[in-house]
């Protein structure tokens, strides 16, 4: 009997342009492909190829420094074509031109059944999958040296515009639960779902426990199923998993074999058809969007959702954790005479400034990127705790974070948080803050002073 867990701060922000869930977006056939380190947040790469190598899918293209035995696999069969590097000689990509015929490196089967928690860390430490696993502390990739209390995997995606993991599943339920049989072996593991949520794969998945969901965004957060089922106190580390990582490990297991195949939602009010590309990871975004792409003036491209993803170009890749990419405009373009004074019955707001709230809570909105407003001082108003469900005190652990006070952090539960678990705070706060990229600074400072 799954439990069900109800939550009433949050706010659900309808956008137009989701997508379509019956619509397949073609794909152009990609020659080259590259993976994106910065996907893996937490990792220092280094490149273990050379230009001008070939690798098979599955093959190692770099490894954690920090941990070399953690690898990441190549998508594709093919030819190193290209290292290239950023400023202090960052890595930005690895490109691979794909072969005509792909060929992958055999892991062989394995009954995840039969195997133990060291069996299944190996297999996937040898196949280049287990850095798709992050922890908590941090929000960082995990390193196997870790030993986890307990393992999240959150199939409810409730942010603006986010793909609906159902979607990713269909055609691919065995792989899901051998995936999570895999990581049972591990430590205890949790999946949770939403309320509406009715697939028979997530509702009758074996070897885990199961939590429901009932309440708005952003109740999907995996930070957020932690801390309202099993909190992180300094010390003890938790590991979470991204659903489509999850049916790439079961993948392995079945076959033998890496397969970065996934579905991968196209959607926002820029795009001319909304739906889902079956794409790599590692394909170059031109291959899909730029097709469904009204302009490629005035528009911000997202790689993810409005909330949490990162701004990016056609010439960018679809990440390790890319589960959508979105499109809203970027209204930089926008003159709107008389401004605030305006009723803005086409504008969303969480008070009741505009006369939208008069629309309900259904109506859709087609927002742009403006923040419609300059950086101000910190207002104690308890904006963020209204919408983060959280049992931490969110606007003191902002100043700690701000001040540098690392003590003050941990007793408010810096441990517990990830910068996503912010981007709804970060939306309604009229302080204008990035409160995102201040979590993730205060994060990095404390993982390096606890190292």
């Amino acid at each position: 009997m799954a439990n069900v867990i109800k939550l009433r701060k949050g706010l659900d922000i309808n956008l137009t342009g989701k997508a379509s869930k019956d619509v397949a977006i073609p794909v152009v056939q990609a020659s080259e492909y590259a993976l994106v380190p910065a996907a893996f947040v937490g990792v220092t790469p280094k490149v273990v190829v050379r230009e001008g190598d070939h690798v098979n899918a599955g093959d190692a293209l770099f490894v954690n420094k920090a941990c070399p035995e953690v690898k990441f696999a190549s998508p594709v069969s093919g030819q190193v074509t290209a290292i290239e590097r950023g400023e202090r000689r960052k890595v930005l990509c690895i490109k691979v031109k794909a072969d005509a015929e792909q060929t992958s490196t055999d892991f062989g089967k394995k009954n995840v059944e039969s195997l133990d928690g060291a069996a299944v860390k190996q297999a996937l430490l040898e196949a280049g999958l287990f850095g798709y696993i992050n922890q908590l502390p941090y929000a960082v990739s995990t390193t196997p040296d870790t030993t986890p209390k307990a393992i999240f995997v959150s199939a409810l995606r409730d942010m603006p515009l986010a793909a609906d993991f159902e979607v990713e599943l269909a055609g691919n339920e065995e792989a899901f639960q051998a995936g999570l049989t895999a990581l049972s072996k591990i430590a205890k593991t949790y999946l949770g779902v939403g309320v509406e949520q009715h697939c028979n794969a997530l509702g009758e998945a074996k070897n885990v426990e199961l939590n429901v969901f009932d309440g708005p965004c952003p109740a999907g957060n995996v930070g957020i199923q932690v801390n309202n089922i099993d909190p992180v106190n300094k010390g003890e580390v938790v590991w979470t998993v991204d659903p489509a990582s999850v049916i790439f490990f079961g993948r392995l297991f079945l076959t033998g074999k890496v397969d970065l195949h996934k579905k991968v939602a196209v959607a926002g009010s820029e795009m001319k058809l909304t739906g889902y590309a079956n794409v790599l990871v590692g394909t170059p975004l031109a291959a899909f969007v730029e097709a469904q792409l009204k302009s490629t003036s005035h528009v911000r491209l997202i790689n993810g959702n409005p909330l949490t993803g990162v701004k990016t170009t056609l010439a960018d890749y679809v990440g390790g954790h890319t589960s959508e990419i979105t499109a809203i405009p970027e209204g930089d373009d926008c003159d709107e005479m008389l401004g605030w004074i305006l009723p803005r019955t086409d504008q969303f707001s969480t008070s009741r400034s505009y006369l939208s709230w008069l629309f309900g809570k259904k109506k859709e909105y087609n927002l742009d990127a403006r923040i419609k407003g300059g950086e101000r001082h910190m207002i104690m108003s308890g904006e963020y705790d209204q919408v983060l469900p959280m049992d931490i005190f969110g606007e003191y652990l902002i100043k700690a974070i701000i001040a540098g006070d690392i003590d003050k952090q941990e007793q408010l539960g810096i441990y517990e948080v990830s910068p996503e678990d912010f981007a709804v705070a970060e939306f309604v706060d009229s302080s204008k803050l990035e409160l995102q990229k201040i979590v993730r600074d205060g994060l990095n400072i404390l993982r390096k002073e606890n190292a």
